[in-house]
């Protein structure tokens, strides 16, 4: 998988691009990189064109300013697709890969052939979670390590099965993610804007992943989500947390597959 970059604005982005087929469009989650899609986009890209990009301050993509919003990094992303020629993509979002998803639907309907929202809501954070944020920035500035080995962990369901593999897996992701990188997704995530409108009235299939047993995002509150499109669907994901594509790997990446091949 050979990494290629564009120059946006003041930095370059980091995206790799294999395969033949329709586009999809993997974004990674929080304190992670696109080296989390691997095993999906080697699979994938025998029969589809795979694109994995690096968001703002993530991976190979650097810090572009103390705040990294959904739209500056939705905005990365679109330029990616320029330079690629491609107008017409599948969008597959992990977490805050679904919240930089809706926000590049948001300005962009028409270039999306189906949405994927993996464990990723497209509700703005409420008073509790806007105040956890700001908890977890603090912690950040005094030591990243300390915020990422007790935050990795709660991702996964560990009540039934422990994933030390999963876990030191995107743990390597997150400690090689700088301290700047991880304020500014944070503060980002923080002021995000509520986005289930464009949901509401997505003229693109959307298929939510969801984990019965996910710490981060309630599984009930984002069933509701998934019935709000006219064309929306859901996959619950029996004891599984906030990381699908580890703990439910075969079934995650299947229902992915299917959902390009059919629509």
């Amino acid at each position: 998988m050979r990494e290629k970059f564009i120059k946006f604005k003041s930095i370059d982005v980091a995206f790799t691009d294999e395969g033949k087929g329709k586009a999809v469009v993997f974004l990674h989650g929080f304190l992670a990189s696109k080296e989390m899609w691997r095993p999906f986009s080697k699979e994938l890209s025998k029969t589809q064109r795979v694109i994995t990009i690096d968001l703002l301050g993530h991976g190979k993509t650097a810090c572009l300013s103390y705040v990294h919003t959904m739209e500056e990094m939705a905005e990365a992303v679109q330029e990616v697709m320029h330079h690629l020629k491609l107008r017409k993509y599948f969008l597959v979002g992990h977490s805050l890969g679904g919240y930089v998803s809706l926000a590049l639907a948001e300005n962009n309907p028409d270039n999306l052939k189906g949405l994927i929202m993996f464990h990723s809501s497209a509700k703005a954070d409420n008073k509790q979670k806007k105040v956890d944020r700001g908890r977890a920035i603090k912690i950040v500035k005094r030591n990243a390590k300390v915020f990422i080995n007790e935050a990795i962990p709660n991702l996964f369901n560990i009540k039934y099965k422990p994933y030390k593999r999963g876990i030191a897996q995107i743990k390597k992701l997150a400690l090689a993610t700088s301290k700047q990188g991880i304020v500014a997704a944070l503060e980002g995530m923080k002021n995000r804007l509520d986005r289930e409108i464009i949901l509401k009235f997505a003229p693109y299939p959307v298929l939510y992943i969801i984990g019965e047993e996910d710490n981060v995002l309630p599984f009930e509150d984002l069933i509701v989500q998934a019935k709000l499109p006219e064309n929306g669907n859901y996959l619950l994901l029996k004891k599984v947390g906030h990381m699908g594509f580890i703990e439910a790997k075969k079934e995650t990446y299947s229902a992915v597959k299917k959902f390009v091949a059919s629509n």
